[in-house]
């Protein structure tokens, strides 16, 4: 199970659940709830037994990723690789090392503002949430000596992976959805469904447009706004985008609001109002680069997206000197607007 941070921010218009005739084939939806969020799969088609059929193996398959990534299921391959002993080479399945070495990577470029060993600062925001209080000084300056990314290794080519210190806890929550949803679009493909649409709670991967049409048409929230969109929508296929925010995971104490965006530098929930959308080539590349996004400046957080072929980028942003919404993007992002 995986926290809903982005389910909310981004709309498939014109999305229903029924079947919709359309240029000779039929529209297929399918939803079920994984990773702690809706799983959409919609697809196009001439028979609903094998649409019905490839998307029952497509869930199993969600099934199998949520085993090996999920930090809330105990028994998760995720959760086993972090109780192993510190320093020690373990055997992993290929997805979890493939998932931990894009995970580095992004660490890399993102010189840490994306960490996946921010796992132990999670759990104490988690509770601070539950019981409405910030976390305490000393238990997050604690759990921040077992966060880096550089106590993380992964030889993929063994299939094994070493963390360096005892109590470290993974947390893929930042890449997770856009993997799968993208590992789901993949399956899809390579079983002759080219024309489809998998919507991993918020983290969406794109296939071939509807039929008669140049892209699927996304909308974006605008900030803290659950149904208020941003006037311009975009236009996309065989690209993935995410969109990160904190409409309904915060701490608000004494008039703050502390997102559940943790800054692995500091411990602490960003305290900015932020909407982070990313288009990418991949769902994984889109996740993490809205996650990083959302912790760094506009600045930095633009010239990073810039080093990633294919990807662009939109900020939104309420300041509090300004009842104005800043709103920043990059050239990428607006030549994928759609014409009104």
């Amino acid at each position: 199970m995986f926290t809903n941070h982005n389910a909310f921010l981004l709309c498939l218009l014109g999305l229903i659940t029924m079947v919709v005739p359309l240029a000779a084939q039929q529209k297929f939806v399918f939803e079920q709830p994984k990773m702690g969020s809706p799983f959409v799969i919609t697809l196009y088609g001439n028979d609903s037994l094998e649409a019905a059929g490839l998307a029952k193996a497509a869930f199993l398959k969600v099934d199998t990723l949520n085993s090996l990534f999920s930090d809330y299921m105990p028994e998760s391959a995720l959760n086993r690789l972090c109780r192993s002993e510190a320093g020690a080479w373990v055997k992993a399945d290929p997805l979890l090392v493939n998932i931990l070495q894009r995970s580095l990577v992004a660490a890399r470029m993102s010189d840490g503002f994306f960490d996946i060993t921010i796992g132990p600062v999670v759990q104490l925001w988690r509770r601070a949430r539950q019981e409405k209080k910030l976390p305490d000084k000393t238990a997050v300056s604690a759990a921040l000596d077992k966060v880096s990314w550089k106590y993380l290794h992964c030889d993929v080519a063994n299939a094994s992976v070493r963390l360096d210190k005892k109590g470290m806890q993974l947390d893929l929550g930042g890449i997770a959805k856009g993997y799968a949803a993208q590992y789901i679009m993949d399956f899809l493909r390579a079983s002759g469904q080219p024309v489809c649409m998998v919507d991993a709670g918020g983290d969406l991967a794109l296939g071939e447009p509807p039929p008669g049409k140049a892209g699927w048409r996304i909308a974006i929230n605008a900030p803290e706004q659950k149904d208020d969109l941003l006037s311009r929508q975009l236009l996309l296929k065989n690209q993935a985008v995410a969109t990160s925010g904190d409409i309904y995971q915060f701490l608000k104490i004494k008039g703050k609001r502390y997102s559940h965006i943790i800054n692995p530098k500091t411990g602490m929930g960003v305290t900015f109002q932020r909407n982070v959308t990313v288009v990418a080539p991949d769902g994984a590349t889109a996740d993490w680069l809205a996650s990083a996004c959302s912790i760094l400046p506009v600045r930095r957080a633009i010239k990073l997206v810039q080093r990633v072929p294919g990807a662009a980028l939109l900020i939104t942003e309420k300041r509090k000197k300004s009842s104005r919404l800043y709103i920043k993007s990059t050239p990428e992002f607006r030549a994928l607007q759609a014409a009104d």
